[in-house]
């Protein structure tokens, strides 16, 4: 199957996406219109190569961070949500829960009961257009440490919102250990709130340990580097705990790999761990869902019945009930026509 026959076959099965941040869907266009709005001019050709430019994670978390800097009002969302719509219906995913980090724009001034009645707001509107169902993770950010996380934890306490169904940890791995998150970690599942953590993307196994034993996430942003530890990869497999896989993001970062053919997802799908594909930051690393299924088909050399499972892995891995899922890997035997 040629890449235009597999996209057209792809199109019409729906999947999920659990790996994926808001802030970082927006188009070129709609960049350069948050650009114009907050400098009062417009972005040259020279600004977008320059704000794109990075060659490592802590580079691209330096242009995430000027992307969210473009914001300039808690109405900027509706931009985002709009953009997030369309990247969401092009790849047709039905059911995504993506990452949503508040640090930046509280430092900017931003109310959280503003900014959490935006999204609300546009994930009905998207909803009720389109079938398609958001949830959210509130990334605590380790970047800015403890005491900043549990900050945007007891916000995500006050404010309470359906749409919010847990909490995450992003941000540079290598300046925030996993075990100095445990409080806040401990606080969010006490009060039933799930809870992901970013292990083994750019820190070695111990990441992912210290995520399973301190933060008892119940899924592992990325955790590649996993493979460099055959009893973790053991426990993974025994325990079914999923893996949230970007692998155009992994090879970036180049931590453990440096081009698709060998990244480990091939590694950890036949040795029975749970891996699910996602994105991480489509605009960023220039993919889409879509795409990233076309690299393991033609790169990783993953069948179209194994394109099916991590499919279905992707709604099996989602924070719903059991007959939930089982009705979205329905919906996916059904449109599998091969």
């Amino acid at each position: 199957m040629n890449q235009e026959e597999f996209y057209k076959y792809l199109a019409k099965i729906p999947k999920a996406e659990l790996h994926i941040h808001i802030e970082a869907v927006p188009t070129l266009n709609t960049i350069k219109a948050l650009y114009e709005k907050r400098f009062g001019k417009p972005m040259s050709d020279q600004d977008a190569d320059n704000l794109f430019s990075y060659e490592d994670l802590n580079g691209f978390i330096q242009a995430f961070l000027k992307v969210q800097d473009l914001l300039i009002s808690v109405d900027d969302f509706n931009y985002i949500f709009d953009d997030f719509c369309d990247y969401l219906v092009a790849n047709n995913i039905r059911y995504c829960e993506a990452f949503f980090a508040p640090s930046a724009f509280l430092k900017k001034g931003f109310k959280y009961s503003e900014m959490v009645a935006v999204f609300s707001k546009k994930i009905a509107q998207i909803k009720k257009e389109t079938g398609i169902i958001i949830k959210l993770l509130l990334d605590v950010s380790r970047t800015f440490g403890c005491e900043n996380a549990i900050k945007n934890y007891n916000l995500l306490k006050e404010y309470p919102c359906d749409d919010i169904i847990g909490i995450g940890l992003g941000g540079a791995e290598q300046k925030g250990p996993c075990k100095d998150f445990e409080a806040v970690f401990e606080m969010a599942l006490k009060d039933g709130y799930k809870a992901v953590a970013h292990a083994g993307e750019d820190v070695g196994p111990e990441s992912v340990w210290d995520a399973i034993n301190f933060l008892h996430a119940q899924r592992i942003g990325h955790g590649i580097t996993s493979i460099q530890d055959e009893k973790l990869v053991e426990e993974l497999s025994k325990t079914k705990l999923p893996l949230e896989v970007c692998v155009t993001s992994n090879v970036f970062t180049k931590k453990i790999v440096k081009e698709v053919k060998d990244h480990p997802i091939r590694s950890f799908y036949d040795k029975g761990v749970f891996v699910t594909v996602n994105t991480d930051d489509p605009v960023f690393f220039k993919t889409t869902l879509m795409e990233e299924y076309w690299k393991l088909y033609s790169e990783c050399n993953f069948s179209m019945d194994e394109i099916k499972t991590l499919i279905k892995n992707g709604f099996n891995a989602l924070f719903i009930s059991d007959k939930e899922k089982k009705d979205f890997c329905q919906q996916v035997d059904e449109a599998w026509t091969l």
